[in-house]
């Protein structure tokens, strides 16, 4: 058997399941109906696998223990319908997941790290550091919970919630290949998003492994100087770097690419900012989001207005650049990225 990273039932892939359930001496077909019960009737209690014997769930079980996530908190918006949920992993850690309703579908935003360490000035997800990476098990059990809490199906992934993916590239790699896999959701790849504050070289990468997966890119500036300023990770990637990767997911994939820009009163909000924005996409086969700033109480940041928001996004569309503005949702629940676990942190004392 192939030696693995993740030594835990739910991140294994099919062929990896098997291989363990063979190698303790059952019957090859015993895997799939375990990978069945698991990723597509999606029970998180081994107990209610009827069709296996207890015993045989016990040793393997035994050896490869059931991670997932258990719910600690969910908050309802009033607004709109959109769910914030805090789960709490098996040593403690807590993490976020946002259910969003659309009219396409609904969308669940998960976490892949427990914490941040990529520094961005503007998010409340980095304030408590980086704990560590999540397993692909508890990437795919936030959408699993959340669909079991709901009944409703889950139709979208974005990969956007606490942390940096690319900085957890290989759980990613695989919570992506099992959530896409016919044998449990079977998730179109079109309908998942990952988002990287811009680690250059996982973009390649990703570019390579998953040209059918949509890349969006915090972007949040329109040069080096004020990026820097914004993101850390900019001290090591500079934008020429970054737009060259960029460019190549767009060649690669022959797929759109988004580019996330925050926008912060009086910092990079700007006319001049904004021209600047232009010249740096003027030809690729992007998209801008522009999102006003969730203002968090460590930082003085503050949202431009509406009219000013609007007038950014006209200079863009003007000069043929496809630009929308995010809908805020969920503001009346924490449900931007890091606020719920943070403040949950802090009345807990931790």
């Amino acid at each position: 058997m192939q030696t693995m990273q993740w030594k835990d039932l739910k991140s294994m892939t099919a062929r990896e399941l098997t291989d363990a359930v063979v190698e303790l001496g059952e019957k090859k077909f015993r895997a799939g109906q375990i990978y069945g019960w698991l990723h597509k009737k999606l029970v998180r209690d081994v107990g209610k696998i009827s069709n296996v014997s207890p015993a045989f769930l016990e040793r393997l079980t035994k050896q490869y223990p059931l991670y997932g996530v258990s719910q600690a908190a969910c908050l309802a918006s009033k607004l709109d319908g959109t769910r914030k949920y805090l789960f709490e992993l098996h040593d403690g850690n807590v993490i976020e997941s946002v259910l969003m309703r659309y009219r396409h579908g609904n969308s669940v935003c998960i976490s892949s790290q427990a914490g941040c360490r990529m520094g961005c000035t503007f998010c409340a997800s980095t304030l408590l550091g980086l704990t560590r990476n999540l397993y692909p098990s508890e990437m795919l059990d936030q959408i699993y919970a959340i669909q079991e809490d709901t009944g409703e199906r889950v139709s979208h992934v974005v990969v956007m919630g606490t942390g940096e993916p690319f900085d957890n590239y290989e759980g990613l790699s695989r919570m992506i290949e099992i959530l896409t896999d016919d044998k449990g959701l079977g998730i179109s790849r079109r309908n998942i998003t990952v988002s990287t504050c811009g680690i250059v070289p996982n973009i390649y990468r990703f570019a390579d492994d998953f040209p059918q997966v949509t890349l969006a890119i915090s972007l949040h500036a329109p040069n080096d100087r004020m990026r820097q300023e914004l993101m850390p990770v900019a001290k090591a990637y500079s934008m020429e770097e970054l737009m060259k990767a960029a460019r190549y997911y767009t060649e690669k994939t022959k797929r759109r690419v988004t580019f996330e820009y925050s926008l912060v009163r009086g910092v990079n909000d700007g006319r001049d900012h904004a021209q600047e924005l232009i010249q740096r996409v003027q030809g690729m086969n992007c998209h801008i989001n522009l999102i006003p700033v969730n203002p968090i109480t460590e930082r003085t940041y503050e949202q431009p207005d509406r009219n000013h928001v609007e007038a950014f996004a006209g200079i863009l569309s003007k000069n043929h650049i496809q630009v929308t503005v995010r809908r805020e949702m969920g503001r009346d629940i924490q449900a931007a990225c890091g606020q719920l676990r943070k403040s949950y942190a802090e009345r807990s004392g931790s």
